[in-house]
């Protein structure tokens, strides 16, 4: 089974669109449909014809071009079941735990509450590929919009159990700030601190910070360490529950 091969460029102002080609079977398959003109560059530009789009949720700086890519190229769209009726052109629906082929790589769906009510990711599981789109972020994790803090938390520690090495893909390049945020509540991190700066160079040099791995943001994102003592001592919380420091960080984030 060849690689699967991997596009990732910038939509609108902020977003990450990504396309994942399938070089023996010709699927590409777009990881939501944020902008058509930069998704149709990067498949022109690779020479693929966009036969999927895996929608994570219903925002509609994730799915403002699915109909004119479906119209143009005929392909299917995938989307959370949870979300189906505000999904522009869905043909199929997806529920926690469900899987499917992509060529002969294994999808897996981990339904991730939080930032919308029926957001899910895509696990390509011996790729060790998660596209996590605005539930898990490099540093960082979504606002919570439509469910409260401690569905978010459950839905985070469905992706920690994931392998260390998996490389995650996310929805936003919002890794600078989210740096800078963590480093006012784990400042004592050494690990953190000296990703910090690493990413400030990348984004002084107008570079991307995707992708991450699940080993690196257990190490460093504060979002995902809502257990940590010394987080904890830092925000005077050592007696309360995990779901509540997360609520506590998520809405220090929120204001910073």
């Amino acid at each position: 089974m060849k690689p699967l091969e991997l596009d990732v460029f910038l939509c609108r102002t902020d977003n990450f669109g990504v396309l994942v080609h399938d070089p023996e079977t010709g699927f590409t398959a777009a990881i939501d449909a944020p902008e058509e003109a930069p998704i149709l560059e990067a498949a022109t530009r690779r020479g693929w014809k966009i036969t999927h789009i895996f929608t994570t949720h219903h925002h509609t700086d994730h799915v403002t071009a699915n109909l004119a890519l479906k119209e143009q190229f005929g392909c299917e769209i995938i989307g959370p079941i949870n979300e189906a009726i505000a999904i522009p052109g869905l043909d199929r629906t997806m529920a926690d735990s469900d899987s499917f082929l992509f060529g002969d790589h294994t999808v897996n769906v981990i339904e991730t509450p939080g930032h919308t009510a029926g957001h899910i990711c895509y696990h390509f599981v011996d790729d060790k590929l998660l596209f996590a789109a605005d539930t898990l972020f490099a540093l960082g994790c979504g606002r919570l919009f439509e469910r409260p803090a401690a569905d978010m938390w459950h839905s985070l520690q469905k992706l920690a159990v994931l392998p260390d090495e998996t490389a995650i893909y996310f929805g936003h390049e919002y890794t600078l700030s989210n740096a800078r945020f963590a480093l006012t509540i784990d400042p004592d991190n050494e690990r953190l601190k000296h990703r910090a700066a690493e990413i400030e160079a990348l984004r002084a040099d107008g570079k991307f910070t995707i992708p991450t791995t699940l080993g690196l943001e257990k190490e460093t994102n504060p979002f995902l360490r809502a257990a940590d003592p010394a987080i904890r001592r830092n925000l005077v919380m050592e007696g309360k529950t995990n779901e509540e420091v997360f609520a506590e960080i998520r809405k220090r984030k929120d204001h910073f």
